[in-house]
């Protein structure tokens, strides 16, 4: 059964401003709910079923926001820190009333796909090692990549602290005194894709997330952009979450 909530909450939880902005604006008669103008900010609804709208306009009640980000080099992946700018520094007001947090880390200077949002059921399941879903990286590192190293990374590499990773997959896109990959890992240890090229001696110059599961990084947002993952991301997401 769907929750009734305070009218004054629900707007204010969907970023249109503070409690004491939205009080104003209810007693302003610019609020109506199911077509009936309501003044009384305590008034509850059913923010599933009841038509909102504010000057006219009808406002789309949803619990959880999934945005997808082409992540800069240079930010964290993180709600705070006090001494660096955050992803979430690049996020409009209007994405930040839902406390949205990354869902996983990319290291300050790698970039690619970072998933944003505020659903932590979704998150934890997504994170999990035990759940084996895939992050593929696209790799510049300084060094020839030999094609034995695709049976090395396949059986996991062990790390500087001892630790052996899961099977990982490694496709060799271009060999040379700079070689260029694409690295798929099912776990997302403290700088692992680093780690796992300074095991073999070599040094990773440039990464890139560039999938997560199914879902795919947007080529068409640039460094720093955004935008909503679409239904059928979301879909995507919570199949692969489902079918695990």
């Amino acid at each position: 059964m769907d929750k009734m909530e305070r009218l004054d909450k629900i707007l204010s939880n969907l970023g249109y401003g503070s409690r004491k902005d939205i009080k104003k604006i209810i007693k302003e008669g610019r609020v109506q709910v199911n077509k009936e103008t309501i003044r009384d900010n305590s008034f509850k609804i059913n923010p599933y079923k009841d038509k909102i709208e504010l000057d006219g306009e009808e406002i789309q009640y949803r619990k959880y926001i999934y945005i997808m980000m082409n992540k800069p080099k240079g930010l964290v992946s993180s709600t705070y820190d006090p001494a660096n700018r955050t992803v979430l520094d690049l996020i409009d007001s209007k994405y930040l009333a839902f406390s949205p947090f990354p869902v996983g880390r990319l290291d300050k200077d790698t970039e690619g796909l970072l998933i944003l949002s505020n659903d932590g059921k979704l998150a934890h399941e997504l994170l999990s090692p035990k759940k084996g879903i895939e992050k593929t990286y696209y790799v510049e590192v300084e060094g020839f990549i030999d094609q034995k190293y695709k049976s090395k990374f396949c059986q996991g590499i062990v790390l500087d602290d001892g630790y052996k990773t899961l099977p990982a997959k490694l496709e060799i896109l271009e060999q040379g005194f700079f070689s260029k990959a694409q690295l798929t890992i099912m776990e997302g240890k403290f700088h692992q894709v680093k780690r796992m090229f300074q095991a073999i001696g070599m040094e990773v110059v440039y990464l890139k997330r560039i999938s997560m599961g199914g879902l795919k990084l947007d080529e068409s947002l640039g460094p720093g952009e955004y935008r909503e993952l679409t239904e059928e991301e979301i879909q995507l997401l919570k199949e692969e979450k489902s079918n695990i």
